[in-house]
């Protein structure tokens, strides 16, 4: 039996995911240990594999096959848009991806007027502004706190996940729409899904009782 691939997204979504799966009896001690150097954790009982990539690279590694299975959040699938099956919503790391501004703002997008929006997910501004408002707009790819650009005038509004809203709150802005909710969700490679059927529907079926 071939050995089954996960790529976990580092950090909490990983912890989170490994005590999901600890719950329907799949572990991987080796994952435990801290100061551990590996970078590919086996379970040779189950006949399982497991790394950790960067958020972002986890959709890579499921679409070109390197991996069978990944866990990333919902606004990474949706922003690397990858050919891969979403298969289950775990429930975890819920947000929202919004459209956030000064109150002040919320005209611009009502009359849908040429606006740029900051954002660090260009490709889910541009598939909400142009397929779902229908509305043209700049958008500026930026990669640190992105509260900052209508603060300072680079942008009229910002494109965002929300989570609590404090951030907004404390430099005067606030969630003027929704672009949808977020949260961890599994993804299959779909040469995996046709050879590893069973063993894959068996998992996800695992995984829902335990949801």
């Amino acid at each position: 039996m071939r050995y089954l691939t996960f790529a976990l997204g580092k950090g909490r979504l990983a912890e989170r995911t490994l005590e999901l799966f600890e719950q329907i009896g799949i572990t991987c001690e080796e994952m435990k240990e801290k100061d551990s150097r590996k970078l590919i954790f086996i379970n040779e009982e189950l006949r399982l594999r497991f790394f950790l990539a960067k958020g972002p690279d986890v959709p890579t590694y499921v679409e070109y096959g390197a991996a069978d299975i990944g866990v990333a959040g919902r606004d990474t699938i949706l922003e690397e848009s990858r050919k891969v099956h979403e298969v289950l919503d775990l429930g975890y790391g819920k947000c929202r991806m919004c459209i956030c501004g000064p109150k002040s703002a919320a005209g611009y997008l009502k009359r849908r007027e040429l606006i740029r929006v900051a954002t660090k997910y260009p490709s889910i501004a541009k598939d909400y502004f142009y397929n779902v408002k229908h509305q043209t707009v700049e958008i500026i790819k930026l990669n640190g706190s992105i509260e900052l650009a209508p603060i300072v005038g680079l942008s009229e509004v910002i494109c965002d996940i929300v989570e609590t809203g404090s951030t907004l709150r404390e430099n005067g802005l606030s969630v003027l729409e929704e672009v949808c909710p977020l949260s961890a969700r599994m993804i299959v490679n779909p040469v995996s899904m046709r050879m590893e059927s069973a063993r894959i529907k068996d998992l996800i079926q695992r995984l829902r009782a335990v949801i």
